[in-house]
């Protein structure tokens, strides 16, 4: 993603950022749900995370972005996918996710000017409003997207949290310590 073509406005704002929180089904994932039954006949639930969201991930983690997820659904799969790329803040299992985003903020210690919020349906609205920098998936319902500041060129689940990576790394001169080790022609633009 080049920061080109993007106004200095929404630059400023990526720029702030020191925590970057999301949604999970319809964000992390593509919104699928898969039930499948286990051993014993009771239904086991399956996600499918996308290895670009979680490189972006694992580069904020680097670059000391913290990382989190707020979900109305509960589910182990996440809970390993958020262990598996060192994020902080995991809270799953309530549709009112106000509650979770203000303790976020005050264990961070951070203004929510400094909070990006990715978000797919209308559960997610409150958080994007208060979000320093509100970012919606490229597949969100249209509320959400007339909520957001940034819309990500990949849908939910297909890379989405991974343009928001970058947009917030190459805005806040981290890309180059995030990503550099990979050896990028020219990593810092």
């Amino acid at each position: 993603m080049s920061t080109e073509i993007l106004s200095p406005e929404l630059l400023a704002r990526a720029a702030k950022i020191k925590v970057l929180l999301m949604d999970v089904d319809g964000v992390l994932t593509d919104g699928k749900l898969f039930y499948f039954p286990d051993s014993e006949n009771k239904m086991v639930e399956f996600k499918g995370f996308h290895s670009h969201d979680g490189l972006g991930l694992y580069l904020c983690h680097f670059a000391g972005i913290l990382t989190g997820v707020i979900s109305g659904r509960t589910s182990p799969a996440t809970v390993e996918r958020a262990r598996i790329l060192h994020m902080r803040y995991v809270y799953q299992g309530n549709l009112d996710k106000v509650a979770a985003w203000e303790e976020i903020l005050k264990d961070a210690n951070v203004a929510p000017d400094e909070v990006a919020y990715i978000g797919d349906d209308l559960p997610d609205l409150p958080l994007l409003k208060r979000a320093g920098l509100a970012i919606a998936v490229n597949n969100a319902r249209i509320e959400v997207k007339q909520a957001a500041h940034f819309t990500t060129e990949h849908n939910g689940g297909e890379g989405a949290v991974r343009d928001a990576a970058e947009l917030i790394l190459k805005a806040s001169g981290l890309w180059e310590k995030a990503a550099g080790r990979y050896e990028l022609a020219g990593a810092s633009t």
